[in-house]
């Protein structure tokens, strides 16, 4: 015997028109088809994921929200609640190898876990909602369901409990942890720890980059008009807020992610800064204004982009990143406009042939 309820003619524990009270059921089908999964990770899935991870097709990583069996569940079976984002569901499914469960995806509007429980898609009503809409009363005997830990900031437990009769059990913070944990469900400490270590930030540069892309074409090809060095000045701001901010992260002092922009900025930008400011083709003026533009513009570009950041890592919160906006936002924006100020200046300039 493996453990599990018998099924037959006189009694089915699988979720349909069969389904009898012998398996804590209700006897009603749930109202949303209920769909399999495996734990295999195909290469079509790892093909998916490093789209994802490039930022193609943005919208397009997603699985149907609603509920899934994994294996052969039973009406004992774990719950387990998910993101409809496809790396979150496949890290999930792929670390329950051997294991029989059901998997409750939640409409999250293909973000992950973590971001959406900050925006509340994946959340308290969501939550609900998708309980009842697949009549998970009627699917499993228990009134328990496995919600990742980094999901805990949209989920109101008592507000769970109370409006659908299942109790929210967080899981370990990392999915690869699940199978130790299921064995008491008990956390140790070290399932609890949120690590964000180099790898894990490494992997989130390409979309970064990606996503400042045509921010790095424009400044390319607007600086240029300045000359080489300006152009590559623009392209080290990029990729310094988008690939050497997220390795760096942890190593540049200060708390608030716009200040270690700043900070970080300011030290790409002065190698720049001292090439214009001793360049002999310019007047002692002309030279300090353009040291001045890039201590000005690029700062505030490297913050800006360290600031995008803060929705990737599991550094912050959401009144923290909020403080940051109010607070900082402001400052790179007239940093921003006084440097182009200057630039416009220096153009103007060399236009009326005054340098």
């Amino acid at each position: 015997m493996d453990g599990r309820e018998e099924t037959g003619p006189r009694c089915s524990c699988l979720p349909g028109p069969q389904a009898q009270s012998c398996c804590g059921s209700t006897g009603s089908a749930p109202a949303e088809e209920v769909r399999t999964a495996t734990s295999r990770i195909t290469l079509a899935n790892r093909l998916d994921h490093l789209l994802a991870r490039w930022g193609w097709n943005r919208e397009g990583h997603r699985v149907e929200p609603g509920l899934y069996r994994l294996s052969r569940p039973a009406a004992d079976s774990p719950v387990f609640a998910s993101a409809n984002y496809t790396l979150s569901f496949d890290a999930l499914r792929s670390a329950l190898v051997g294991v029989d469960a059901w998997i409750l995806v939640l409409d999250t509007k293909g973000i992950n876990v973590w971001c959406a429980a900050g925006k509340g898609t994946f959340g308290t009503d969501e939550l609900v909602r998708r309980i009842r809409a697949a009549g998970l009363e009627s699917v499993v005997s228990h009134r328990k369901i496995i919600v990742p830990q980094l999901g805990a900031p949209g989920i109101a437990a008592p507000e769970v409990a109370r409006r659908s009769g299942f109790a929210v059990e967080y899981g370990p913070v990392r999915a690869r942890d699940l199978p130790e944990y299921l064995k008491t469900h008990t956390a140790i400490p070290a399932m609890r720890r949120v690590e964000f270590p180099i790898a894990d930030r490494i992997v989130l540069a390409p979309v970064e980059l990606v996503l400042a892309l045509p921010m790095f074409l424009a400044a390319i090809v607007l600086w240029y008009l300045a000359g080489p060095v300006a152009a590559l000045a623009a392209a080290s701001a990029i990729l310094t807020g988008t690939v050497l901010f997220p390795i760096l992260l942890p190593f540049v002092p200060t708390r608030d992610f716009s200040t270690k922009g700043l900070i970080l900025g300011a030290i790409v930008a002065l190698p720049f800064a001292f090439s214009f400011g001793t360049s002999p083709a310019l007047p002692s003026w002309a030279a300090a204004l353009s040291a001045v533009t890039v201590l000005l513009i690029m700062p505030a570009v490297v913050a800006y982009l360290a600031l995008n950041f803060t929705g990737s890592s599991t550094f912050t919160s959401r009144t923290g990143v909020k403080k940051e906006i109010f607070r900082y936002v402001p400052v790179m924006a007239v940093m921003v406009v006084a440097g182009l100020l200057a630039g416009i200046a220096l153009g103007a300039s060399r236009l009326m042939g005054v340098i």
